[in-house]
């Protein structure tokens, strides 16, 4: 059997607090954090942020701090990124930022991921925008100022393809079954903030099921929890393994999480269970089509 991830890989998670109004502070505070996380284990290669990490996570703020995402005249966020992708030769998934597209005005909740020489490779742009209302719980409506993405973003590194989806597109497992049986993906990361509402019920839930039905990695990077911000992020950031087995989780509060990536554990839970040669698309559509 082929190995999708071409050998054991170490991957950290940065957990840090909601994110503060300054934009400076809250780039510094990540570089500091991944800064720290090389340090303690220098042989690490992909390095994950949380979603809306350099802004307020506020429908009301999203326009305010959107930047232009581009490759080749990189605004503050993205060249700030770049820069400390390429310090430490790292694959690194941004987390998400609010971007704006000058063409059309609308503001995207945008995952930026950048190569070990700095490059921007990709984005993703949130496809499922988070519009709840529940009762006695919590009430958000991103659509009130955001657009939704229109593609599903599968991205190369060093060891393999990785599947990228923000957040609210966990829910919806179709992304996952795209990245991993059209790209052969060994991982989804999901930049994400669920709340302390719906993070108790189904944050776990949803990483061991996307990792369960695809049989490779799910990794989920959620801010700190902060009381005092006006967004509660549940934390928890977590790698779960093809099994279904939490085998890294962070708590609450600001935290770095490591972990190996190991292909042999993809191997394994395919050969003993092989979806992949007992699906029946002569019954029902393969969404990777």
């Amino acid at each position: 059997m082929s190995k999708i991830l071409s050998q054991k890989v170490k991957i950290a998670l940065i957990q840090l607090s909601g994110s503060s109004a300054d934009k400076q502070a809250n780039l510094q505070r990540a570089a500091q954090f991944v800064d720290r996380a090389m340090r303690e284990q220098p042989e690490t290669k992909i390095v994950v942020l949380p979603e809306c990490f350099n802004s307020p996570y506020s429908v009301d703020k999203f326009r305010e701090y959107a930047e232009v995402v581009s490759a080749h005249k990189m605004s503050t966020s993205v060249a700030f990124l770049s820069q400390l992708a390429a310090r430490h030769k790292i694959t690194l998934f941004g987390g998400s930022i609010p971007e704006i597209d000058p063409a059309t005005d609308n503001v995207y909740n945008t995952a930026l991921i950048f190569d070990e020489s700095g490059a921007l490779v990709d984005t993703h742009r949130k496809v499922h925008l988070f519009d709840v209302d529940i009762p006695n719980g919590i009430t958000f409506k991103e659509s009130t100022t955001l657009s939704p993405g229109a593609k599903e973003t599968c991205v190369p590194t060093p060891f393999g393809n990785v599947g990228v989806g923000i957040c609210y597109d966990m829910r919806f497992p179709e992304l996952a079954m795209i990245a991993a049986r059209k790209h052969s993906a060994f991982a989804m990361v999901y930049p994400s903030a669920f709340n302390t509402v719906t993070g108790p019920v189904h944050w776990h839930l949803l990483a061991r099921a996307r990792s369960v039905d695809n049989q490779f990695y799910t990794v989920l990077c959620s801010p700190a929890r902060n009381m005092d911000s006006g967004y509660h992020a549940y934390g928890h950031s977590l790698v779960c393994d093809p099994r279904g087995n939490i085998i890294a989780e962070a708590g609450e509060g600001e935290e770095i999480v490591h972990a190996t990536l190991d292909p042999q554990a993809i191997d394994d839970f395919r050969m003993s269970v092989p979806l992949y040669k007992q699906r029946r698309f002569d019954v029902y559509p393969d969404v990777s089509k």
